[in-house]
């Protein structure tokens, strides 16, 4: 009898182990409410798929703080707990599925919002559909986003997330120290604590400004000039002081902002966002998506199986600039691996974030600035060792890591950049470490760059805008953006992931073959254009030491500003005779140009010139004739000479786009647009 006791016990006590891993192991989406469901285009048809639907409505989640795949999360352990002990937090989502589901490809294509701006937006009719997106739903694709970003104001089309607030353990606010940089202006007297009024602020725990610092530089590099504490306030004064009026969530600065100066404020916050919980609510809405049938209240997984639809096989997710570096954290904190140990994702393509992580796991944080030459140049939202895919030991810090370190739940990876994200975002990190020696790559992971890009794959050439001005920057700005790579890269993606064919090899500036190349050597390759000057700076790098509570993972910053360690050797792309990047895929618009695109341009003198202006590129046409070329003392061919007559122009990029389409980098029907576009172009007629 006794020995049946025991083994009853024993199992009892296996069962409520049991049991409790499985809590353990259980964040899960608790309730998936559609609230909305409309034609998508005024129920336009798109190939086999048919119409199409859009989907609105709220992702309730909960985690568990106790399961180690997120006891990553900075400050979950204080946030508020149901009577299960689970962390609650909520989403908006989005998706845009075929109305007949088994008439799709059964696969999703996430598209992650950056700040909270969703491309999936309500649309009447098929003609206002973007090219990528009409792309996508041609081969059948439900494309799908939801909240990540957990300090964005509410609109009435945004995705905010919504997520708790950290608290000590007894309830009172946790305080901490914060760091904004401001230029506003010149005439405003007030502004948010926070990057823009488009975000929440963070609350001041204290509103003595002897309590905080106030400063003020002419630039990046300028010595920084205390403003007396007497001559602001925290409140509000639209105005000036004569409007004044107290609040703790905007500083009211006197004297008034003048333009183009850089001012700074640290002041002492109070209540944290868990603003990492936002990984989990792309991890957990994806794979409800992908593996489950209901929710807990019962509520059917909209894209669940159903009869002749066995529900989802693949997904798929991308990204752009912030939400290029949030899927790069994303997979480097372990997102992509759900609570089951499943892969969330088969493939992922962060495009122009260099080597950023959107470092959203730390208290305080503020994903929506990025480090620039001349703005924030050591605010977090900057590169940060590990900088590569691939795990290597980064010789400055001597931190031994990398993003793909989990082979059973890693995805695969194309990372798109341009130019500009060499001169701003430090790409040259991907391949080449602070020594400026080579470092390598992940044998899932392909590295591509559309040469001669602005941040956004912006250019001027043949199918996209005509140049612009900026009143900040001196030079013309590039037109619109090269989505073909893109187009052609998802194909490449789904063979890959699908069936195991190769994708074409990395294409991206390397030190081994002389494309990546220092500054000083870069100002010597590029033509002396007329009136243009190249740029004198970029975006170096430094370790940037917060504090012992913060590394890699992310956590909390003790030192603002922080200390600046060694700095990091740079490097940028080579230019040929013509000013363009040798290196890379070199789209059509490079391969037969028109003009010379860069991926920098200098701020406009009154503004802070000659520093970078920002992410903005330019463009430099080439003179029309032979004549016109002599007459400007111009070194690169005119446009005549090139191509000779309309004929020649047509017959280059017929050329052109047949060698991209054997590279896999432009589709056929993307070439056949690009050779209809030159035959009706007037390029030397």
């Amino acid at each position: 009898m006794k020995r049946y006791t025991r083994v009853g016990s024993s199992l009892l006590l296996f069962l409520g182990i049991l049991t409790l891993a499985a809590s353990l192991a259980e964040a899960r989406v608790v309730r998936f409410v559609v609230e909305q469901r409309q034609p998508y285009a005024g129920g336009a048809e798109w190939g086999t798929s048919g119409a199409y639907e859009r989907l609105v409505g709220t992702a309730s989640m909960e985690v568990n703080p106790r399961d180690p795949l997120n006891a990553v999360i900075v400050d979950l352990d204080k946030a508020p707990r149901n009577a299960r002990g689970m962390v609650e937090f909520a989403t908006p989502f989005i998706i845009v599925k075929p109305v007949d589901t088994a008439r799709g490809n059964h696969k999703i294509y996430y598209t992650v919002n950056n700040r909270a701006n969703t491309a999936l937006t309500a649309v009447s009719t098929a003609a206002q559909v973007s090219r990528a997106i009409d792309f996508a739903l041609q081969r059948g694709y439900t494309l799908v986003d939801a909240g990540w970003e957990g300090d964005v104001v509410p609109t009435a089309i945004n995705l905010p997330a919504r997520l708790p607030i950290a608290t000590q353990p007894g309830g009172s606010p946790i305080v901490g120290l914060m760091r904004i940089e401001y230029s506003p202006p010149g005439g405003t007297f007030t502004v948010t604590l926070k990057s823009s009024p488009a975000f929440t602020p963070y609350e001041t725990a204290d509103t003595d400004t002897t309590h905080a610092t106030f400063t003020v530089r002419d630039d990046v590099n300028a010595p920084k000039i205390p403003i007396p504490s007497n001559r602001w306030a925290y409140g509000r004064c639209p105005a000036g002081p004569a409007s004044f009026v107290p609040s703790t969530v905007d500083l009211c600065y006197f004297d008034g902002f003048v333009s183009d100066k850089l001012y700074e404020l640290i002041y002492p916050a109070k209540n944290p966002i868990v603003l990492g919980l936002g990984h989990a609510t792309t991890r957990d809405v994806a794979s409800f998506l992908r593996y489950q049938t209901r929710d807990d209240a019962g509520n059917p997984n909209p894209l669940g199986p159903s009869p002749g639809h066995a529900g989802i096989r693949r997904a798929y997710a991308t990204g752009a600039s912030q939400t290029g570096g949030y899927l790069r954290d994303f997979i480097y904190l372990g997102f992509n691996e759900d609570e089951s140990h499943r892969k969330v994702f088969d493939g992922i393509i962060p495009t122009i974030a260099g080597t950023d992580r959107v470092f959203i796991n730390v208290r305080f944080a503020d994903p929506n600035v990025f480090s620039d030459q001349d703005r924030n140049h050591d605010f977090l939202q900057n590169s940060f060792p590990p900088f590569t895919y691939a795990v290597t030991t980064d010789p400055i810090s001597g931190i031994h890591d990398g993003i793909m370190k989990r082979p059973a739940t890693d995805p695969l990876v194309f990372q798109i950049d341009s130019a500009s994200e060499f001169w701003q975002l430090h790409g040259s990190l991907n391949v080449a470490d602070g020594f400026g020696r080579p470092v390598p790559l992940s044998e899932n992971v392909r590295l591509y760059f559309n040469s001669s890009t602005a941040h956004g794959n912006r250019l001027t050439g043949l199918l996209t805008a005509p140049s612009g001005q900026s009143a900040l920057c001196v030079n013309p700005t590039p037109g619109g953006a090269v989505i073909e790579t893109a187009r052609a890269l998802l194909v490449a993606m789904d063979e890959w992931a699908e069936q195991g064919s190769e994708p074409p090899k990395s294409n991206y500036p390397r030190l081994e073959n002389g494309t990546l190349i220092s500054l000083a050597e870069a100002r010597a390759a590029f033509p002396t254009i007329p009136g243009v000057s190249f740029p004198t700076v970029m975006n170096e790098y430094e370790l940037l030491d917060f504090g012992p509570e913060f590394g890699p993972l992310g956590g909390v910053l003790t030192l603002q500003p922080p200390r600046l360690g060694p700095s990091y050797m740079m490097f940028v792309p080579k230019t040929d005779k013509d000013g363009l990047d040798i290196a890379g895929i070199r789209p059509l618009q490079i391969r037969v140009p028109l003009a010379t695109n860069t991926g920098w341009n200098v701020r406009a003198p009154g503004h802070r010139a000659p520093n970078l202006c920002g992410l903005t590129g330019s463009v430099f046409s080439f003179p029309e004739t032979r004549a016109e070329r002599l007459a400007a003392g111009d070194p690169r061919k005119s446009v005549e000479e090139r191509y000779k007559d309309h004929d020649g122009f047509v017959k280059a990029v017929e050329k052109a786009a047949k060698h991209l389409v054997h590279e896999r980098f432009l589709l056929e029907e993307d070439a056949d647009t690009f050779i209809s576009a030159a035959e009706a172009s007037d390029v030397l007629r």
